[in-house]
This record gives structure tokens, sequence and C-alpha cells, in this order.
């Protein structure tokens, strides 16, 4: 497409503004301008802008709202107990059998923890300081053990973040991990757009880019080719997890069972709230299709509204831990033209002015955009929802004090070691107000779930009281 041709598709548009430094521009820029622009669906930017800029979206809740129905973290009565083991054999059988892969969301850089680098490189375990990344990769790697199998891993970057991820894994020999096994994939990109409706530049020749949101991971393993690349292992199911949870439970035999079991073709983990307002997603049911309501979006009155036994009505909300079918995800991509709905943000973006200064506002200026996974569950003939205990699988990293911060990370890390422990019969150094006198890491390289603790007790050398304990096989 010559200058003449972008302009008059642009000007078609009112984005013509986007050439005004092409005389400036040498070769190289003026093709890496093209090409943004071309990769861009104008009839969709266009209806953007219209709906998203111009007439914002207003969201109003059916009357009628109700609760997603949840499957139990325990089961409740002898026949659901004989269903979760009959439903936990299968998914200890699907891992055996090579049928499930792992999928890590990871664009995020880690700016708010104070860590100049990509949020999964983040040192994060309480005594050994490892990484995000490699306490999944050892995680990975003892459950290829413990199955026998191989477990291929799909982590999803940014632009931003790629180059200096992929260096992370490659300086530390992939954690143990088969270098086959591990695939990059880098995350979709939207334009910033201003309030008058707008694309913004940040160079003469690029636009303002931000990610286009967790949403836009299923676009991403289509386009990236790790669809492909499952579908000729014989994967059957996609573990999708977010970065920052060191806790999460990556290959559960009783989630992905209960998924297979009742042919969900996306599943999800529930947290049960610790407040009404609490800022996760509610599970409801609209139109009889799950949907996630964003805590921003529900109505308070709604949110504490309580049943007969004085609970929660609308008690479960999403951690981001999720189960795809592959086949699901093969559908829902086929066109590669996946339309999630877009979820607006208005935030400060810096941008080149008309006369090509770099502009950084002090206010809200421009909107960008956003697809969110969840958004696929409206989507699924069938979702499963299994309720997790929060302190067995999630302590996600946000923040560097506080709720959801690096210290309660810690601390919710240490507390499930010293509980795994003493289920396995191993005794722990507690204070008189019942907290851990010590500090514990339990290696993923050797125990990813509680059996593992209970297999090898007899090796595992108690916790010493006030003191950091490292535990693994090799010590």
């Amino acid at each position: 497409m010559d200058y003449q041709q972008l302009y008059e598709h642009l000007s078609s548009y009112g984005q013509e503004h986007l050439l005004d430094f092409w005389p400036r521009l040498d070769e190289q820029s003026r093709q890496r301008l093209t090409q943004q622009l071309s990769s861009i669906n104008w009839e969709m930017m266009h209806e953007c802008i219209k709906n998203y800029i111009q007439e914002p979206p207003i969201t109003e809740l059916p009357p009628d709202l109700q609760p997603a129905p949840s499957f139990p973290s325990e089961p409740e009565d002898e026949e659901q107990e004989a269903f979760y083991e009959a439903a936990e054999e299968e998914g200890c059988d699907l891992i055996a059998d090579g049928k499930v892969a792992g999928f890590t969301v990871a664009g995020g850089q880690g700016t708010r923890l104070g860590h100049n680098a990509p949020k999964g490189t983040l040192p994060i375990s309480p005594v050994r300081n490892k990484s995000l990344f490699q306490l999944f990769a050892e995680g990975v790697v003892r459950t290829q053990e413990k199955y026998c199998t191989e477990i291929p891993w799909y982590i999803m970057t940014s632009p931003a973040n790629d180059e200096p991820t992929r260096l992370f894994f490659q300086e530390n020999d992939y954690f143990g991990l088969d270098p086959d096994n591990v695939m990059f994939l880098t995350q979709g990109m939207l334009p910033a757009i201003s309030l008058d409706g707008k694309l913004l530049l940040s160079a003469p020749d690029s636009l303002a880019l931000s990610p286009d949101g967790h949403g836009g991971c299923l676009k991403a393993l289509k386009e990236s080719g790790a669809l492909a690349d499952m579908g000729q292992r014989g994967i059957e199911h996609i573990s999708y997890w977010q970065v920052d949870n060191p806790l999460v439970h990556m290959f559960d035999p009783l989630f992905i069972g209960l998924h297979a079991r009742m042919e969900a073709e996306m599943s999800c983990r529930g947290l049960i709230k610790n407040d009404p307002l609490e800022k996760l997603g509610n599970f409801c049911l609209i139109d009889d299709r799950v949907t996630v309501i964003e805590y921003s979006d529900m109505p308070e009155d709604l949110a504490r509204m309580t049943d007969e036994s004085g609970e929660l009505v609308f008690r479960v909300g999403s951690p981001a831990i999720h189960l795809f079918q592959l086949s699901f995800v093969e559908k829902l991509t086929g066109d590669n033209e996946l339309t999630l709905p877009f979820h607006r943000a208005v935030k400060k973006v810096p941008y080149l002015d008309d006369r090509g200064r770099l502009i950084e506002p002090n206010e809200p200026n421009a909107v960008k955009l956003e697809t969110f996974i969840f958004d696929a569950l409206p989507l699924a003939e069938e979702v499963v929802i299994l309720e997790v205990d929060r302190q067995e699988q999630f302590a996600p990293v946000k923040q560097k004090t506080g709720t959801d911060s690096i210290e309660s990370c810690h601390r919710l890390m240490n507390e499930r070691a010293a509980r795994w422990l003493e289920e396995a019969g191993v005794p722990v150094p507690r204070k008189q107000d019942g907290s851990v006198n010590c500090t514990i890491e339990l290696s993923p390289r050797d125990f990813v779930d509680p059996e593992d603790v209970r297999d090898n007790v007899s090796k595992i050398k108690p916790p010493q009281p006030e003191e950091e304990n490292y535990i693994s096989l090799e010590n």
C-alpha cells in the first residue's frame, strides 16, 4: 500500500493525522508505520471508537441475576465423594497420557513490585528466593516425573518482556525442562485512543500501543502456532494460570477430572469471597450461561445479599485459574476473528502532539481497550466451577506491601508448607498465637502436592524454630 492509498484509507475513518510525520521518516520507519497501520482491522476499530469512546457502554444487569452453580472444594456426601474419587482418577490418567498442557499468562512487568524486569523473573520463594518462573518450571519437572509423562508448557509474553523472558530461561537452562517442550508466544497489542476518538502516536513512526488483555491469549495461541503444536502432541486440555500466583496447583487431577467428566469446554476454580466487596469477579448466570460480573459492576445490594443460612448469595469469585478444552479454543479461533467484548480503561498515555513533541499528560487522556479471558465463559456449552481453599491455591503478588503483596505471598507460602508437613506428621514449631515460628520453603521440584510430602515423610528433617528451613530431597 503506497502513501496515497494509505492516506485515503485512513481518511475514510478520520485517522489521516497518523501520517502527519510521513515526510520526515526514512524508508525503514515508513515500513514500520505502514505495517502497524495495515495490521489494524479498521472496521472493528471504527466500531470500537463509536461504542467505547463516543458512546461508552453502560453495564446493565438482568433483574433475575443468579449465582452460578459450583462444586464444593470437598465432597459433601458419599455419592459426591465417589464421584470426586472417580474424577480424580480420570484426571491422573489424562496427565499421565500426555493430554494436558500448561499455559501461563506472563506479559506483565514487575515495576509495581520494585522489580524492573518481567514479573515472572521476580524472586519470590521465602528462603531460596526462587523466581515465579523457576517455581512453576520445577513444578512441571516434578509433575512429569510423578506421572511418567511429558507436559508441554506455553508461556505468553508481551512485546516489552518477550526477549528478556526467553533470555532468562536460556541463562537458567530452562530449570531442568526440555527446551523443546517450552514454547513462548507474544501477546497482541491494541492502539490507545484519545477521548475524541483519534488513535495516538508514541513516535513519528509508531502508534501508542498497549497489550490487548489476557483475553487476547486465545487469539495468540492460534496465531503463534501453539494450538497446532498442541494438536500434534495429542493435547486435549489446557491448564491456564497467571504468572503472579505461585500457590496455584498447575495440574490438579480433581479439577482436570471434573472438567473432563462433565465434558466442560471451559472450567474455573472459584474462591469463597472474604467479604461481599472483595475485588474478585462474581460467577453468575445470565440466560443460563455462566458469566463473570466484575466487582466494579456488581451492585452493592446484590454483593451483600445473603441466603436463609446467612451466607452470601454471590459468594464465589474468580481467581483466574482455568481449564479449556483444546477443541473449544480451536472453535473460538477458527476464523481468526475471535470477538470477545472489550473493556475500556481511561488512562494517562504519552503521545505526540501535532508538532511532534512527546507529551506526558497529567490527567487521563486516552482509552485503552482490553479483552478478558472470562468473557469466553458464556460461549461455552458446559462450564465447571470447582471451589478451592484459597490458602491452598491463591497467593497473588500484585504490590510490595499489604494485601496481595510480596509480604502476604511469603506468609501464605510459609503457612501452606507448614500445613502440608503437619498433615504428614512432621512437627512444625509454632508461636503461642498459632502462627508458624520459622520460615519454610518446600521445593516444588520434590513436592507439588501433600501426597508428595506424605510419600517422603521419612526423608524430611523437621523444621527448626526461628530458622530458615529449605526442604528438598537433596538435603
